[in-house]
């Protein structure tokens, strides 16, 4: 039979249809009955990683997706985008026409899911505590333009910032920014492993091996108080090798949804089915991927040999050939469907050229070929990423300019090691914090940068990005980011490659699976429910 399409307005589109696919006969039961999703993200504690979901250090999109359920932030993004409302808080608002003092009251009666209280002393431990420790995770930077923080009896915030920032309700609305109890939390340091307390929608029990979290049980908190409905009672988030794995336990019912990262392979498979045990729901997405390059390495330090790699690289070949309709070529930093996107990359470059990336060489005197490495991660991305390098490489030799190796490394060591400079060139992926031009640029251009980027220009630091804050209408504020877009094609301290959409399956006896991504692809498992397969 035909399934109804859903339409339902997002921050950059409209949901295209559910489409049917196969499956088996389960229900996806897990403890008690659970609704239990599938994920390949990976959850790791190591030695240079000890504490993967405190929210002082977190900073990717699977741990993220573990603390949005469990903690509660003043803000919040609504479902289908557009700017942020309040969650923990009664109500926000800038309190000053310069967009630098914004002040918050708390709800009445907010609890810890231990029976404290909460009170605006909390949230201001919990936010100065993320900027006193500054982990290398860089997270703390999207707080950094805090100055002070101002208490007014039990249900006041008052943030004084050191510039203008548009922005910042959108900032108060990550993990960063979690409200936790002094009494789990130290001051001073990270808190390892796989705890969190909090007074988000649910609490949580981790479930590690080899440490490693391998399942997170949410149950639901009796004591929330917020602006989230929560829709179930109990929901599990189980950890995959594979994705082949997870799609099996899906087939098999042992799993009710199924989340990132799928393969192109059976993202098509589901498409195709005629079944109608599982829907396949596609949703527009403000993933991106870029390669990124460390601008002191001898080998990328001249402009010219990264502007002609940008010049080589050819995406409709990379996305047609591994990604298929998953992913669209991009030629900036931000998405096509973010306001203030421009075709920075392509007004430049045009199509691939090998006889103007030579030029470029031949120029600036870089003797050829150039050989370099590119890195990757082969377990955090997706099981596509490593085909996604292989023609990347095959890309930059055919061309003769380039001798190209690439190697991948698991996420554990790929990202300690990329933030210490230890890669050329490297490959990463960005889900945004929120859905602004801001946070596809300032992440990695400003002043303690998440990819600990060495490139510095001055008039983006100094002059752009602070511009483009002061604007409350982001429409306002494109000109700014437009040409900060136009340094980077120029500079390419990054090189965009594609933007991908959105993908979550889900067996037909689960309801509210086109609610559970946002835009951002940030989890909301309370949207999911029991009901009768349609």
């Amino acid at each position: 039979m035909n399934r109804k399409t859903l339409v339902l307005p997002a921050v950059i589109g409209l949901l295209a249809p559910v489409l049917a696919a196969c499956g088996g006969s389960g229900n996806g039961g897990g403890s008690d009955d659970a609704i239990v999703v599938g994920t390949t993200d990976r959850f790791a504690a190591s030695k240079e990683a000890p504490a993967p979901l405190d929210p002082a250090y977190a900073y990717d999109v699977g741990t993220w997706n573990v603390l949005r359920q469990t903690l509660q932030t003043l803000m919040t993004l609504p479902d289908g985008g557009g700017d942020p409302q309040p969650e923990a808080a009664q109500r926000c608002g800038f309190s000053d026409s310069g967009n630098e003092r914004y002040a918050c009251t708390l709800r009445e009666g907010l609890k810890f899911a231990n029976g404290q209280p909460i009170t605006a002393d909390d949230v201001k431990f919990s936010v100065e505590r993320a900027l006193r420790i500054q982990a290398d995770s860089g997270v703390f930077a999207l707080l950094s333009n805090i100055d002070t923080i101002e208490t007014k009896g039990d249900r006041e915030v008052i943030f004084h910032l050191k510039t203008s920032d548009a922005t910042f309700p959108f900032k108060l609305s990550t993990p960063v920014a979690g409200i936790v109890n002094p009494d789990d939390y130290d001051e001073n340091k990270l808190r390892d492993g796989f705890a969190v307390d909090g007074s988000g929608p649910y609490t949580l029990k981790a479930e590690v091996k080899n440490d490693e979290l391998v399942n997170a049980v949410f149950t639901k908190n009796p004591d929330y108080k917020g602006h989230l409905k929560v829709k179930n009672e109990k929901v599990e988030l189980r950890s995959f090798d594979s994705a082949d794995a997870m799609g099996t336990a899906l087939d098999k019912g042992d799993i009710s949804v199924m989340t990132r990262t799928m393969t192109p392979a059976q993202i098509r498979k589901l498409q195709n089915a005629k079944s109608t045990s599982i829907d396949l729901i596609e949703q527009p997405g403000l993933e991106i991927r870029y390669l990124g390059f460390n601008t002191n390495d001898p080998s990328v330090k001249s402009k010219a040999v990264r502007q002609a790699m940008a010049q080589v690289i050819n995406r409709g070949e990379l996305v047609s050939d591994v990604y298929g309709t998953g992913a669209e070529p991009l030629y900036s930093m931000v998405p096509t469907t973010v306001t203030g996107h421009a075709n920075s990359f392509f007004n430049k470059y045009g199509e691939p050229d090998t006889a103007k990336a030579k030029v470029l060489l031949s120029e600036a005197n870089v003797t050829t070929p150039v050989k370099l490495t590119l890195h990757y991660t082969d377990d955090h991305y997706g099981p596509a990423t490593k085909e996604e390098f292989e023609l990347l490489k095959k890309q930059l030799n055919d061309s003769g300019l380039f001798e190209v190796a690439v190697k991948g490394e698991t996420w554990a060591t790929y990202q300690p090691n990329e933030r210490r400079g230890k890669y050329e060139v490297y490959g990463m992926g960005w889900f945004p914090d929120f859905p602004d031009a801001d946070n596809y640029l300032a992440p990695f251009l400003d002043k303690n940068n998440t990819i600990g980027s060495p490139y510095a220009n001055p008039e983006i630091r100094n002059a752009l990005i602070p511009e483009s804050r002061r604007q409350a209408d982001r429409l306002t504020a494109s000109r700014s980011i437009e040409e900060i877009q136009n340094i980077v094609a120029e500079d390419v301290p990054m090189l965009p490659l594609w933007q991908g959409k959105q993908y979550i399956a889900a067996r037909n006896d689960v309801t509210g699976a086109e609610r559970t991504l946002n835009s951002t692809s940030s989890l909301q498992l309370w949207e999911l429910g029991r009901g009768a397969g349609s």
